[in-house]
């Protein structure tokens, strides 16, 4: 994978974190919130946090094999 696709990549879950922060965000200020919608939505945070983490790793390696070329 080239360093853009991975970029690209980081992006789209980026974008996705956002999606889910708004989602707890609202789920926090509406009343009655599920608390078991809310670890839900945590654990999928710290999994697109993960994911975004591991293909700006991709993306650094790449830049680095490009620049030894």
């Amino acid at each position: 994978m080239s360093t853009d696709d991975s970029l690209t990549r980081a992006e789209e879950l980026l974008a996705r974190v956002e999606a889910v922060r708004g989602e707890l965000e609202r789920l926090s200020e509406g009343e009655g919130g599920s608390p078991d919608r809310a670890i839900e939505l945590l654990g999928e945070l710290s999994e697109l946090a993960k994911a975004v983490e591991e293909e700006l790793t991709r993306a650094q390696r790449a830049a680095e094999a490009d620049a030894q070329s």
